[in-house]
């Protein structure tokens, strides 16, 4: 029986493809995308992201870290807030 070996697909910046796609922090839904579910900024050897892009990407999801737009961590979510409280 003959294995194949895996070729992954080749990653592409989302940004340099689609033009009218902007980075900014008041856009949390698409900074999600490039946080995991622990809060940590995705590499771009995993998202695919260029370099100059990944730079910008950081700066807007720090920056809407700042205004309470992201959250810095996974265990701030309303249930984990009740339960800290009372």
């Amino acid at each position: 029986m003959a294995f194949r070996k895996f070729t992954p697909r080749k990653k592409f910046c989302r940004f340099c493809a689609s033009k009218d796609l902007k980075m900014d922090y008041k856009r949390p839904d698409l900074l999600r995308d490039f946080v995991n579910e622990r809060g940590k900024i995705i590499a771009r050897r995993v998202t695919g992201t260029c370099a100059k892009h990944q730079r910008e990407l950081t700066t807007e999801i720090k920056r809407a870290r700042q205004m309470a737009l992201l959250f810095y961590t996974a265990t701030h979510s309303v249930d984990a807030m009740k339960r800290t409280t009372g």
